[in-house]
């Protein structure tokens, strides 16, 4: 039997409509939600990226500020922007969009954002919340992923998962994030051996390696009714792919996720999601 797929579009859409629900009870507490975004220089990728944030939280009515800087800034002046937004009450996210230019430094920029404005979930302090199990801002990808877990009612206790990445962004928060709910995590990268092997005795994959030219999840690699998150999205023969071939997974998983439509609208709902949670956060801080 063909497997189910996980619908990002559809699960998506249900966090959004809880989310216009939310900024309305916030709205009648008097709490306008807004995110500020700085997008520095002018890769176009990136900008198309900010664009689709702006446009998603007008649909669920959150206010944003667009923060376009020169390519050329200096870190202390992108230093002294991130420290007028922390200060400003009328704003309640901070989203700095990635990568940036040569002359700044990642790690020192996303560092500068208030813990209570971070609704990336970057920051050192929301990194070691999340790893003692308190974070309330998460990174968006991995918090969309257990979205799609639990809208599938997907039981995560003593299940052994597989995770394929061990980046900031998705791996090591999805690692706190499983072993917060009980499941045995085998983290793989670059330079694990024996990858097929480890993959074959997963109930649960989840790849996110994003390079076809070097990594190809196919079905060998799952046992028969594995769940598989393929979290990746990359270019590979003039299409848009993941790290799997969907067709071919459902053909052996429970479940799976397409690429594109999958975990990718995940990421932008979670934005939202963070956003208020930021605004009730900053509220309750102003108390």
């Amino acid at each position: 039997m063909v497997g189910i797929k996980i619908d990002g579009k559809e699960i998506a859409q249900s966090v959004k409509d809880r989310i216009r629900k939310a900024v309305d009870e916030l709205k009648k507490q008097g709490i306008i939600p807004c995110l500020a975004t700085i997008l520095v220089g002018d890769n176009q990728a990136s900008a198309t990226y900010v664009k689709n944030k702006h446009i998603a939280c007008e649909e669920v009515g959150i206010l944003t500020k667009d923060f376009k800087l020169a390519s050329d800034i200096t870190q202390s002046e992108l230093n002294k922007i991130i420290l007028e937004l922390n200060n400003d009450k009328t704003i309640h996210g901070i989203l700095v969009q990635l990568p940036l230019p040569n002359q700044l430094d990642e790690f020192a920029t996303t560092s500068r954002i208030s813990p209570l404005k971070d609704v990336d979930g970057l920051t050192p302090h929301n990194v070691g919340l999340l790893a003692m199990k308190k974070a309330a801002l998460i990174a968006c990808t991995p918090l969309g992923v257990m979205e799609m877990f639990d809208y599938h009612d997907i039981e995560l206790q003593g299940k052994t998962v597989v995770l394929i990445n061990r980046s900031s962004l998705v791996g090591k928060p999805l690692y706190h994030l499983l072993l917060a709910r009980d499941a045995t995590v085998i983290t793989c990268h670059s330079k694990t051996k024996n990858i097929k092997e480890m993959c074959q005795l997963a109930d649960i994959i989840i790849t996110a390696v994003g390079d076809r030219s070097k990594f190809t999840l196919t079905p060998d690699m799952i046992k028969k009714d594995a769940v598989v998150i393929d979290v990746a999205i990359s270019k590979y023969n003039e299409k848009l792919v993941g790290d799997a071939d969907y067709e071919q997974i459902i053909q052996k998983a429970a479940y799976a996720t397409p690429v594109p439509g999958g975990v990718g609208p995940m990421t932008v709902a979670m934005l939202l999601k963070n956003t208020i949670t930021a605004a009730s956060l900053n509220s309750q801080n102003e108390r």
